[in-house]
C-alpha cells in the first residue's frame, strides 16, 4: 500500500479554510494515518471539519479540531470584506499570472480601499501583489510596503566613454567588488571591511530613542550601512546611452558609464516590518485570504510609530545607497554628472480626488507628471530611465522592474550554470556573484512590460547591464586578491 499524501489542494477542494489549519491537517494525517486508504481518510477529514467539537479530545486529531475551532472564531470576528471591490485599472494583464490577480482583487474589497491599479511586472506575494498599488484611507498596511521597506533603485552616470568598460574591465571589476557587501546580516564590522564603514545622518534620528522597538536596532544600522542584501539586489556597472537631450534631465546625448545600484533597508527594515506586520494581525482581523493585508489606523499610535519608522527605514535605504556610490566615485577619482533615484516598497500622502491618501507601491515606482525613476531588466537585460506621465488611472505609477517570470523555486530547477553562462556570454556581461534564482530566463521580458505602460511614463535614456555584482558568489577570495594587486 502507498503512503497516504493529502494535498493542500485537496483539503481546500472539500471545504477547508485557508490558514494553518491546512499544514496541521496535512501533516497529522500523513504522519498518523499513513497506511489508511484515501477514501477513509477524506471521511476522517469530512467529519473534522463538519463537527470539529467532536474531536477536541481525540488523541490523534485534537490538533486538526483546535485550529479548526480557533479559525471559525476569528473568521466570526473578522472584518468583513466589500462585497464588490473598488474598480483599478490592469497594465499589461495578459502577462499577469493567476495569483497576483487574485490578490488584487482581495485587496480591492478592503474597507479602507479607495483607488488601486497593478502594474505589468506584477506578481504574486503576500498580501499585496508585487507590482501592486493601492490607496487607502487613513490606513497604513506593512504588507502592502512589503518587508524590504524603501527598496529602491540609484543610478550615477559619470562622464567616462562606456567603451571603457570593455578595456578596463578587470579595473571596473576590482572597484565593484572592493566597495559592495551583500547577503543576509552582512556588515562592516570585520577587520577587512571596516574601511568601507561610514557614517550619515539618518542614523542620528532621535527616532532610535523615541521608539522603544528601533533603540536595539540602531548600532546595526550603523554596521550595515552602505551594504546590499541578497536575492535581486545589485551594484553593477553599464553604459547609459542617451539619444536625445531631455529638458527634465538635461543630460547631453552620448554613451556614459554608469553605476545602477538596487537595494533596500537591510536589517531595520525587516526588523520594522515584521515587528508591525504582526500588531496590524492582531489589532485588524480579516478573513484568512486578506490578513496580509491587516492596516493600522493613521489616528492610532501603532499607526503613527509605523509611520515614522517606515519613513526613518526609507531615509536609510537611501543612504545605503549613496554610500556605495560615494565610495564607488572616491573609486573612480571622478564625481558622477548625474544621479536618479527613486523608491519602491513605500506607502506616501498624496491627494487623490480632493482627499488625503495613503498610496501604497509595493514593487512599484513613482511616477508623477516629470517624476524621473529606473525601471531595470535582468542582468543581462536593459533598464530604462523614465520620465513619469502622472497618469491618475495608475495612481501616477509605473512597474519597478521586469518582474518575475519563474519562481525561486521553479528557476533552480529548470535553469542550470552553464544555461546562465551561455546566455551572460551571448550579452558580454560579467557576472560576479549571484545565484540561478536571478538567471535572466527567471524573469519577464523588460521590452513586452515596457510597451505595456507607455501610457505611464516616457523612456529618456537606456542602462545596458556589463559588469553585475550580487549575493550568492564568494567574493571574498576575489576581494582578497584584488587587495593584493
Amino acid at each position: 500500500m502507498n503512503k497516504l499524501n493529502i494535498t493542500g489542494k485537496q483539503l481546500r477542494t472539500i471545504g477547508y479554510p485557508e490558514g494553518a489549519v491546512i499544514s496541521i491537517a496535512m501533516q497529522t494525517i500523513n504522519t498518523h494515518y499513513k497506511h489508511t486508504l484515501v477514501a477513509d481518510a477524506f471521511v476522517i477529514l469530512t467529519n473534522i471539519l463538519a463537527k470539529p467539537e467532536d474531536y477536541l479530545q481525540h488523541e490523534i486529531l485534537h490538533t486538526i479540531a483546535k485550529q479548526l475551532v480557533v479559525q471559525v472564531a476569528e473568521e466570526k470576528m473578522a472584518i468583513p470584506l466589500l462585497a464588490t471591490g473598488i474598480p483599478y485599472q490592469i497594465y499589461g494583464a495578459e502577462h499577469i499570472e493567476a495569483g497576483a490577480l487574485a490578490q488584487m482583487e482581495i485587496a480591492s474589497k478592503l474597507p479602507v480601499a479607495v483607488a488601486g491599479a497593478l502594474m505589468p511586472d506584477a506578481h504574486q506575494g503576500y498580501g499585496l501583489p508585487i507590482g501592486g498599488v493601492l490607496a487607502t484611507n487613513n490606513a497604513i498596511i506593512p504588507y502592502a510596503v512589503g518587508v524590504d521597506i524603501g527598496c529602491r533603485m540609484c543610478l550615477s552616470v559619470f562622464a567616462i566613454p562606456a567603451a571603457e568598460l570593455k578595456s578596463k574591465l578587470e579595473y571596473y571589476q576590482k572597484v565593484l567588488v572592493s566597495h559592495t557587501l551583500f547577503g543576509t546580516g552582512k556588515d562592516f564590522t570585520s577587520r577587512q571591511l571596516r574601511h568601507l564603514k561610514t557614517e550619515d545622518a539618518v542614523l542620528d534620528s532621535p527616532l532610535f530613542n523615541e521608539i522603544n522597538m528601533l533603540k536595539p536596532l540602531q548600532q546595526k544600522a550603523a554596521n550595515q550601512l552602505g551594504s546590499s542584501g541578497s536575492g535581486n539586489h545589485f551594484v553593477e556597472f553599464g553604459e547609459v546611452q542617451i539619444t536625445e537631450q531631455d529638458a527634465i534631465w538635461n543630460v547631453p546625448p552620448g554613451n556614459y558609464v554608469g553605476l545602477l545600484s538596487h537595494s533596500g533597508s537591510r536589517g531595520l527594515g525587516a526588523t520594522i516590518a515584521n515587528h508591525y506586520t504582526k500588531l496590524a494581525t492582531a489589532i485588524t482581523v480579516l478573513p484568512q485570504e486578506a490578513k496580509h493585508l491587516a492596516w493600522l489606523n493613521m489616528d492610532t499610535q501603532e499607526g503613527m510609530e509605523y509611520w515614522l519608522a517606515m519613513n526613518l527605514a526609507g531615509g536609510y535605504a537611501s543612504a545605503c545607497h549613496h554610500a556605495i556610490h560615494k565610495h564607488i566615485a572616491t573609486a573612480l577619482c571622478m564625481q558622477p554628472i548625474s544621479m536618479v533615484e527613486n523608491h519602491h516598497n513605500f506607502a506616501w500622502k498624496e491627494m487623490l480626488h480632493g482627499q488625503e491618501v495613503i498610496v501604497h507601491r509595493k514593487g512599484a515606482t513613482p511616477a508623477g507628471k516629470n517624476v524621473l525613476g529606473i525601471i531595470p531588466g535582468s542582468m543581462m537585460a536593459a533598464g530604462y530611465i523614465a520620465k513619469g506621465k502622472g497618469n491618475a488611472a495608475a495612481l501616477q505609477s509605473a512597474s519597478h522592474g521586469a518582474g518575475r517570470a519563474m519562481s525561486r523555486t521553479k528557476a533552480l530547477a529548470n535553469i542550470t550554470k552553464p544555461m546562465l553562462a551561455n546566455t551572460l556570454a551571448e550579452h558580454g556581461v560579467t557576472l560576479i556573484g549571484a545565484g540561478l534564482d536571478e538567471a535572466p530566463m527567471a524573469y519577464k521580458d523588460i521590452e513586452t512590460v515596457m510597451q505595456s505602460q507607455t501610457e505611464l511614463v516616457d523612456v529618456i535614456g537606456k542602462f545596458v547591464p556589463k559588469i553585475v555584482q550580487m549575493d550568492g558568489g564568494d567574493v571574498s577570495r576575489q576581494r582578497d586578491r584584488y587587495r593584493k594587486n
